[in-house]
């Protein structure tokens, strides 16, 4: 039996959380473990028994959830519903993903734990619907909120993450378009996975912030990123009401812990530290092309 369960372990957090775990973990994709099917979540439970969830699993593509609201609800609030339901029946432990996007930005600074949420999105407002079950029905809970994930391995839902996307535009000769007005804490999923494999096994539930310390624009992201992997292209600056995207975005939707400490758990490093690391392995991995993920 597996120590602990990751639901969307096929995805770009939940296949690191499998690599970092080893043989204490087991990864499943949707195709064997359905959030949005209680049935087929009781009998993944039962059948491993394991003392610790982790909820990779949701509806990640922001714009299209405008379109698709009923779809977004059903992974991103009722699945966790669900989930955390069974877990509390089984005294599991269950540790739920979340977002900066539950934020409308309009604080002037990075949020904490204990700052109000106010989603601008359909997927940021079932996202904290999400939330809000997780901790309503399960009293072992860990709700955690993070941002701008990226890491050697993309996400298939959205087609690769951000700098996927970008190296793959400069690979094909193209300048990349990037948000000046847009800041956020990008976050290197293999940090992420070693904190939430240390922070699910105390005794501390309740929701935390984590993520990759620091802040920038997505721009400054884009252009640090090339600038590590010595690509010389540039980046043009263009603001969030040039890209008319169907989804609003928050402005500042940086996030701090001011709780993690008192877990025992360190915080992450500085993005740009992170960030270094992340250019030399996949420089050391075959580069910067473009990627076909499977």
């Amino acid at each position: 039996m597996a120590e602990a369960l990751i639901l969307g372990g096929s995805g770009q957090l939940g296949s690191q959380l499998a690599e970092q775990l080893g043989e204490k973990g087991i990864g499943l994709p949707k195709e064997q473990a359905d959030i949005t099917d209680p049935s087929s979540l009781r009998a993944v439970l039962d059948r491993f028994r394991p003392q610790r969830v982790f909820n990779c699993a949701a509806y990640v593509r922001v714009d299209d959830a405008e379109d698709k609201p009923e779809v977004a609800f059903r992974v991103n609030a009722l699945g966790p519903l669900f989930l955390a339901r069974l877990c509390q029946e089984r005294e599991i432990t269950l540790v739920h993903i979340s977002t900066d996007y539950v934020f409308d930005g309009r604080k002037g600074g990075p949020y904490t734990e204990l700052d109000p949420p106010n989603p601008l999105n359909v997927y940021g407002a079932t996202k904290l619907l999400g939330e809000f079950f997780v901790r309503a029905y399960c009293s072992r809970h860990f709700v955690v909120r993070t941002a701008a994930l990226y890491g050697l391995k993309g996400s298939k839902a959205k087609g690769g993450h951000f700098l996927d996307r970008i190296f793959d535009q400069v690979a094909r000769g193209l300048r990349p378009k990037v948000v000046t007005d847009q800041i956020t804490s990008p976050t290197y999923v293999r940090d992420l996975a070693e904190r939430l494999t240390e922070l699910s096994v105390t005794p501390y539930y309740g929701l935390y912030h984590l993520t990759n310390l620091g802040q920038c624009s997505w721009h400054q992201f884009a252009v640090t990123a090339l600038k590590l992997a010595g690509l010389p292209a540039e980046v043009e600056e263009v603001t969030s009401a040039q890209l008319k995207r169907k989804a609003r975005r928050p402005a500042l939707s940086a996030l701090v812990s001011v709780r993690i400490l008192s877990a025992g758990v360190r915080p992450l490093r500085y993005w740009s530290e992170a960030l270094a690391e992340y250019i030399a392995e996949r420089r050391g991995e075959g580069g910067f092309g473009q990627r076909v993920l499977k």
